[in-house]
């Protein structure tokens, strides 16, 4: 076998019959121990590979590291948020495996229109106590929603479990609902830190670096194993199903749920950019900013 090959779609079936037309009679299954033994294996293909790379991604890698130790060694909540894809409520196919007397059954095609609805998962993972929790919303992934699910955590959770904090880290990637870019994702966090007084501090991940976000290996793959194979046919099995979530290092997820719309296309206020309370970081302004709670 030619060492510059690294990889071919065919199947032992498949190189047994070009062999034959030329007139080489092999076996399927001498093929396939052949294959094996020049480390010829069923791989997955892996998404492992960067996209790109900022000129300033270690400095803000750095930065992040800082900023996080700076908050939990003074007892303040370190909370990676991210949302995960929307997911279609009803019977379509999900991957994964379960034990069942016989397949579960579910639709040929994922067409929307035959859905019963949708569910969107917004995730908060507080980094200190490596405890998780998701929002499920039913409407859109919007700046409104991220706010609304900070909101809801500090509301049910974090008031309670951090008495003393008047202000919170949010690390979070560059895009969607959560980016670095928009003024909208600056309205709304000040907002929310008018509204609670607490001071929001957002770190946001260079580009193509959203995988380091403890959020992504620490909590939602986790949670997609939890789900895996099985249908999505309401809320409340979704709820159940990563309320179920659980590891060997303590991990466990609290959901709750909001069938609040919410609109896309919204502006932020028209001079919010000129007046904002927003303080940038003189290193990496672009990604480290704080919204400060408005004064008494």
């Amino acid at each position: 076998m030619r060492e510059e090959v690294a990889w071919t779609h065919l199947t032992p079936g498949h190189i047994q019959e070009a062999l034959a037309e030329s007139d080489i009679d092999v076996c399927a299954a001498v093929i396939r121990s052949l294959l094996e033994e020049q480390g010829y294996h069923k791989r997955r293909m892996r998404k492992d590979l960067d996209m790109g790379e900022h000129a300033d991604r270690d400095a803000q890698f750095l930065n992040i590291t800082r900023v996080k130790g700076e908050y939990l060694a003074a007892g303040d909540p370190v909370l990676s948020i991210d949302t995960k894809k929307r997911e279609l409520l009803g019977t379509f196919y999900r991957d994964g495996k379960v034990y069942a007397r016989q397949a579960i059954l579910a639709y040929d095609h994922d067409f929307p229109s035959h859905a019963e609805g949708k569910v969107i998962p917004y995730g908060l993972y507080d980094v200190a106590r490596n405890f998780g929790y998701v929002n499920l919303g039913t409407s859109r992934d919007t700046s409104e929603f991220a706010r609304d699910s900070v909101a809801w955590w500090w509301r049910e959770y974090g008031s309670r479990l951090y008495p003393n904090s008047r202000r919170v880290c949010l690390p979070c990637d560059g895009g969607g609902s959560n980016s670095s870019t928009k003024y909208l994702f600056k309205e709304d966090p000040q907002g929310l830190s008018d509204r609670l007084g607490l001071e929001i501090r957002v770190a946001h991940y260079p580009p193509y670096c959203s995988k380091y976000n403890p959020i992504e290996r620490r909590m939602f793959r986790h949670v997609t194993r939890a789900c895996q194979g099985v249908l999505f046919d309401s809320m409340e099995t979704v709820k159940r199903l990563i309320e179920g979530t659980r590891t060997a290092k303590g991990l466990c997820v609290s959901v709750g749920m909001s069938e609040k719309v919410y609109e896309v296309g919204r502006k932020y206020s028209e001079g919010f950019k000129e007046s904002m309370k927003i303080t940038f970081d003189d290193h990496l302004p672009k990604w480290n900013y704080r919204a400060l709670p408005a004064k008494p």
